[in-house]
């Protein structure tokens, strides 16, 4: 039940159409994919998706360096495998490029462990229930007007699906922020929740008076409205709306999470699998909000938060983003407005190696 071997790939994996988000031009979904095996021959795979080529050679490679360590350490020992990777990097850490660094393997290792036992891995992490309500989040971008998102809102809707998420922030004033709200509203009738994110485009005024207008539009929370270092300003905001205030995938620390926490400055934490360092010190972080009352949702990876998010008993929401469904034989399936986990052990989930093949470069 040792690890004999690790592997670590680039791989440019290209969307249907490019699009804009983030105030740049999104071709192509870059991973950092890790891939382990022990032993007995149980094998492990994770990965984290970057919007941008930059940097992505050196995660690479440091994640490779790191991936030597794990070499003959047991698999059902992700705890200690995670500190060892954290004190190997400790002096570029904690947090940046070393955290994204150790997120693939570690992510692999949970995997294989779960391959291991024979156990899928919302169960091995407490196993709460088996599903949560997914929010669609994929083309609702900047650059879209009303009219397009209320088509895109109104298709999800068709689907099943009972909440959508709005990237917005780019208006003018308040009430063209609303509009976008609206539009959106009437395409899907009253009984879909329409969450917003404004990718902490504005300072805190803007933001007291435009989450005001929306929260009179309707909505369920209001995303990251202003830059995640302004913890005061979090808290002002969380006190002064009626919504709750959505934050924290920008965070890398447990000890980040903690300030938020203890300012009352969100009432719902967004985790981030990269930033945070994977799924061990994702646990963390989410059993410290669940001793805060705060509920708990990832950011983007569906198919790895689905297990996460329903093991424990403050997971709130999934994030539908499907970046990495081109490598992957199958997705987590939907039913009823909820994403299912999978059963198979671990993950559940299968590369699709032809694919990971095809989208393979050199780095």
């Amino acid at each position: 039940m040792k690890i004999a071997s690790v592997k670590v790939s680039v791989l440019r994996v290209t969307p249907d159409t490019a699009y804009q988000a983030g105030g740049r031009t999104v071709d192509a979904y870059w991973h950092v994919l890790a891939e382990v095996t022990t032993s007995d021959g149980a094998h492990g795979f994770g990965y984290v998706v970057a919007l941008a080529s930059s940097m992505v050679p050196a995660l690479a490679s440091a994640t490779r360096e790191l991936g030597e360590s794990l070499v003959g350490m047991h698999v059902l020992e992700p705890e200690a495998a995670w500190e060892r990777l954290a004190h190997k990097g400790k002096w570029i850490g904690p947090g940046g490029l070393l955290h994204y660094a150790i997120a693939p393997l570690d992510i692999a290792l949970w995997d294989a462990a779960g391959k291991t036992l024979g156990q899928p891995l919302y169960r091995m992490l407490g196993g709460y229930r088996d599903r949560l309500p997914v929010y669609a989040s994929d083309g609702f971008w900047y650059n879209l007007a009303p009219e397009a998102l209320a088509a895109t809102a109104a298709r999800y809707a068709s689907e099943g699906y009972t909440a959508v998420k709005l990237r917005i922030g780019h208006e003018k004033d308040a009430a063209r922020e609303v509009a976008r709200v609206n539009a959106v509203r009437y395409a899907v009738g009253p009984d879909v929740r329409i969450l917003v994110d404004a990718t902490e485009t504005w300072d805190l005024a803007t933001a007291m008076k435009t989450g005001h207008a929306l929260q009179e539009a309707g909505i369920h929370w209001l995303e990251d409205p202003i830059n995640h270092v302004d913890v005061a300003g979090y808290a002002t905001l969380s006190r002064q709306l009626r919504i709750p205030i959505a934050t924290g995938e920008h965070l890398y620390n447990a000890s980040d999470f903690a300030r938020l926490f203890e300012e009352r400055a969100t009432g719902i934490a967004l985790i981030d699998l990269g930033r945070i360092g994977g799924i061990t010190p994702w646990r963390r972080v989410a059993a410290l909000a669940h001793a805060y009352g705060i509920r708990v949702c990832g950011h983007v990876l569906p198919e790895v938060h689905v297990h996460l998010a329903t093991a424990i008993p403050n997971g709130y929401l999934v994030e539908n983003v499907p970046r990495s469904a081109a490598i992957l034989k199958r997705m987590p399936s939907m039913k009823d407005g909820h994403l299912i986990a999978a059963q198979a052990p671990g993950l559940g989930l299968e590369l699709d190696r032809e694919a990971v093949q095809r989208f393979t470069v050199a780095a």
